[in-house]
């Protein structure tokens, strides 16, 4: 790998706090960003190199060669970054989810559609296996989507399995981590965990990451590799059927609970509705423009995102 100046290593640390900001948000994935500021491909390739070989060649060359073939200087920056965006910003989206849903969803939901956009336009060709790959991701995504979470998000088990699928996010474009982790019920567990600081959760959360990680990254940079145009209509679909999970305007079905979590909270089921069916302020207007400061931020990150770093 390249080396670089302290300039350049401030400025992957920026690139690895708007990953973490990404990340965050269940919107718009870690990946996407580091796709649109130049860093995807050494992302993939130091992921990669984290193997057996890189163990044998600290157990039989020591510490120094290991760093090297690892990329290591590279990782340390840019999760400093991640980690410090994730710990900055985790408290503040759940406080903002709390006491502005409708706004705040808007503005997820903006991130997602220019994403769509953004990830979708990266398809070099459109046959009848990049719309099929696109209509199966947008069919998995809206069944997902539509399944009522009963797990119990609690068990130690289940947070290590978020873990471990939440993290492909950080490998490939569009998927963003935070949705996934909505998918699986885990958000609040999650995120709540980092602002309360609770370091069993962010632990077993942690391991599950490393694990997925490693597990994944091959088979994830194969598949882009030699099926690239299919597995980026897959990620395009997925984005579209997320739109379902990520609709501001939703009404509790029922009277019961669906889930009563550890320490009190009620999660009931919820089904979508159209802002004028919406029982309350649907507070159309500004959620309008929330939306589109959504899809006019990711806008802004693709022009000035450099598409290869030098």
């Amino acid at each position: 790998m390249a080396k670089r100046s302290n300039k350049q290593y401030a400025l992957l640390t920026l690139k690895g706090m708007a990953m973490g900001s990404a990340d965050v948000v269940p919107g718009v994935s870690g990946g996407t960003i580091a796709f649109i500021s130049g860093i995807y491909e050494e992302l993939i390739s130091t992921i990669d190199s984290i193997n057996l070989s890189a163990l044998r060649t600290l157990f039989k060359e020591g510490l120094k060669p290991f760093w090297k073939q690892i990329n290591g200087t590279f990782l340390v920056f840019l999760f400093t970054g991640i980690l410090f965006s994730i710990a900055l910003l985790s408290s503040i989206v759940i406080g903002l989810l709390g006491s502005h849903p409708i706004l705040v969803w808007s503005f997820f939901l903006g991130l997602i559609i220019a994403s769509i956009w953004l990830v979708g336009k990266s398809i070099t060709k459109w046959d009848f296996k990049t719309i099929f790959g696109l209509l199966v991701g947008t069919g998995v995504a809206l069944w997902i989507s539509s399944i009522q979470t009963v797990a119990s998000v609690d068990a130690n088990w289940y947070i290590i399995l978020s873990g471990a699928i939440a993290i492909c996010a950080m490998i490939l474009p569009g998927i963003s981590g935070s949705f996934i982790l909505i998918l699986l019920g885990s958000y609040h567990t999650v995120y709540g965990a980092i602002k309360e600081m609770n370091f069993v959760i962010i632990g077993l959360f942690g391991l599950g990451c490393i694990v997925g990680l490693l597990s994944f990254s091959k088979v994830l940079k194969y598949l882009f590799a030699e099926f690239k145009n299919v597995t980026i209509a897959i990620l395009t679909g997925f984005m579209v059927g997320s739109i379902y999970k990520v609709w501001p305007w939703k009404m509790k079905i029922g009277s019961e609970p669906l889930v009563v979590h550890s320490d009190g909270r009620e999660d009931y089921m919820m089904g979508n509705v159209f802002p004028s069916d919406y029982q309350g302020d649907s507070q159309l207007a500004i959620s309008i423009l929330c939306l589109f400061i959504g899809i006019a931020l990711i806008i802004f990150l693709e022009r000035v995102g450099p598409k290869k770093e030098k």
